[in-house]
């Protein structure tokens, strides 16, 4: 008996000799993101009181890197991150795309790809803050900047304004997002520091009530950290809100710039929101590249000034789809699919020259700070060629759409009563119609935003913004005319997003009569669609198949898949799909000539490779290691 007492007291001495080093260790990381940092009390937060920002009251200089994570695939979030953190950034900052977390009035996502909370929380297990731009305008590059188009379904609708119909569908979307990210703030425990209000309003700014409605709206539902605006240097005084700290976008930094920013804000800390490493690209256009040492002056400049600056973009990635906006000035342009940015790393994750020299110089001005080491690089395939073994007309994939729908006078995509009466985001709609002469068809413009016309199936022209008048063959009998119509990307910017209707926004006319009697075909090209068209009589591939056509190939990849990059030489213009998954579009005219294939995209052995052409095929895909974004040009 008093062996055993001895045992029992010494087990409850070392059980209570664990209890409290456990206990110590937990009280000496407790509130602390992942990553090694000390205990912070997150009383107080991030705030703007003096010349620099402090965090819980001591000194904090904001080195943010933008990184999307719906223009990257989940599987490598973390590789991205890592690598940004790496590199001597402390915080990430993404915006929030409406337009994806919800494609339809009563639905919303927030799952797989789109999953926030997750990628909040991966942030801060690797030690990162976060700044969150939930918009709800983002810009961003973003078909319509983000905002779903359902909201052109009302002709008044008043896009960024206090206009009830905008400002009821603001707060159904912040019902649902914000609760989401509340318990992520600093203050309860998580890594984000700070929320951006809006987005550029500085050069919009068509009405004074609508920055204090976004406030509030963020305020009412539990966001307690500090705010922020974001404009550029032009618009920077008309873009603010009371309460939130005024930050600016810019890529080149003078003197007189640092003086008209601290004049805004007097004893109030500096910083670049959005700090352009290199530029978007438009189909038609150059590829933009801002020369490293370049940047790297700019980015001296503006740490030698004590100011915080945000990365815009880090890693751009791609926008995946349909995902591209449009530039409407001075003539209208589509973005092209990929986002590389020339951002320090590259779309496909690669370290690039800007990445090295802004390691070093912030392992130097960081001096006796540890980065960690830097991740190392996925591995880049060569795969066999796939062959386009197998076609399938357009007018053959037609009884797989939703529909058709009858209207007397030309209906735009957006108010088609598809989706759950939600209208067509994206992708082509074919209007149909009869006619019984040939002569002049005009568009008055009213196609967006270019238009492949038939008849009987007969490919006669092009419609395009420039393009407003086509000679229809002559005929005495009754023919098919036929115009297979393309949103190529709403406008991302400006004062118009309120007119960025798409497919027929207006009559056609034949010999200045207009035509009537549609038949509408949508043509959004969802994942379900194309798995639809599996069971469609496709054909085996002839030496003159039609055009517009889907073509089928295989992809093996063998093994664990690897990233690789699809080209498409030969072919003129369309859109790919992976497993059903839409890529991205390609284009003949540039700059961009491969489209990004991540390796998560595809299985460990067969794959499927559809390829939706308008006009010429070459019959092959091929899928190369290196990226090729086309021929470049320095930005001035």
């Amino acid at each position: 008996m008093v062996v055993l007492r001895i045992r029992n007291a010494h087990q409850r001495k070392y059980v209570f000799t664990c209890l409290c080093i456990a206990g110590f260790i937990i009280y000496r990381y407790l509130g602390m993101p992942a990553g090694g940092r000390r205990r912070i009390n997150r009383s107080v937060g991030l705030s703007a009181n003096s010349s620099q920002f402090t965090l819980e009251g001591e000194t904090f200089l904001i080195l943010g890197g933008s990184i999307h994570y719906f223009r990257v695939p989940r599987a490598y979030w973390r590789d991205r991150l890592m690598k940004m953190k790496a590199c001597g950034i402390n915080t990430l900052t993404t915006y929030v795309p409406w337009s994806l977390h919800q494609p339809e009035r009563g639905l919303f996502n927030f799952h797989t790809q789109l999953d926030l909370e997750s990628y909040i929380s991966l942030a801060a297990d690797l030690g990162l803050w976060v700044i969150l731009r939930p918009g709800p305008y983002i810009s961003s590059e973003l078909d319509l900047g983000g905002l779903p188009s359902w909201l052109l379904q009302d002709g008044n609708m008043r896009l960024r304004t206090t206009y009830p119909g905008f400002t009821k569908a603001v707060d159904t979307f912040f019902d649902k997002l914000i609760p989401k990210v509340v318990p992520l703030q600093f203050k309860k425990g998580g890594p984000i520091i700070a929320v951006q209000v809006e987005n550029e309003y500085g050069s919009f700014a068509k009405d004074d009530r609508y920055m204090l409605f976004i406030k509030e709206a963020l305020l009412s539902r539990g966001i307690s950290e500090l705010l922020l605006t974001a404009d550029n240097y032009n618009s920077i005084k008309s873009g603010g809100v009371d309460g939130a700290i005024r930050t600016v976008k810019l890529q080149k930094l003078n003197q007189r710039k640092i003086q008209d920013l601290s004049a805004v804000q007097p004893n109030s800390p500096t910083m670049v929101m959005d700090y352009w490493t290199g530029w978007y690209d438009v189909w038609g256009d150059l590829h933009h590249v801002f020369p490293p040492e370049d940047m790297m002056s700019t980015v001296r400049a503006i740490l030698r000034q004590g100011m915080s600056v945000n990365f815009y973009m880090f890693h751009g990635g791609s926008s995946f789809g349909f995902m591209s906006g449009g530039l409407a000035d001075p003539s209208y342009k589509a973005l092209v699919s990929s986002y590389d940015y020339d951002a320090p790393l590259s779309e496909a994750g690669e370290y690039t020259q800007k990445y090295h020299l802004l390691r070093d110089l912030l392992s130097r001005f960081k001096r006796g700070e540890h980065f960690p080491d830097m991740p190392a690089l996925h591995h880049k395939e060569a795969y066999e060629p796939a062959i386009m073994y197998q076609h399938l007309s357009l007018w053959d994939a037609l009884s797989f759409t939703e529909g058709p729908y009858k209207s007397l006078k030309p209906v735009n995509m957006e108010s088609l009563p598809v989706n759950h009466k939600n209208g067509q985001s994206y992708g082509y709609t074919l209007y149909e119609t009869t006619i019984t002469s040939g002569g002049l068809l005009k568009s008055g413009d009213n196609v967006r935003d270019r238009a492949l016309v038939f008849v009987d199936r007969s490919y006669i022209g092009l419609f395009k913004h420039q393009n407003l008048e086509l000679a229809v063959p002559d005929g005495k009998r009754q023919r098919t005319l036929s115009l297979l119509l393309e949103n190529c990307g709403r406008v991302h910017q400006g004062r118009d997003l309120d007119k960025q209707r798409k497919g027929l926004v207006g009559d056609i006319l034949l010999n200045n009569i207009p035509l009537r009697d549609f038949t509408i075909y949508s043509l959004d090209m969802k994942p379900s669609f194309i798995d639809s068209l599996y069971q469609a009589p496709w054909k085996t591939l002839s030496e003159t198949p039609s055009f517009p056509s889907f073509f089928m190939g295989k992809l093996f990849a063998y093994g664990y898949p690897s990233d690789t990059f699809v080209k498409l030489p030969g072919w003129e213009k369309g859109v790919v799909f992976i497993n059903g998954l839409n890529l991205g579009r390609y284009w003949s005219i540039g700059p961009q000539q491969a489209l990004y294939l991540p390796g998560p995209f595809l299985n460990s052995g067969i794959n499927q490779v559809v390829v939706f052409e308008e006009q010429e095929g070459d019959y092959k895909v091929s899928f190369e290691d290196t990226p090729d974004l086309g021929m470049v040009a320095d930005i001035q």
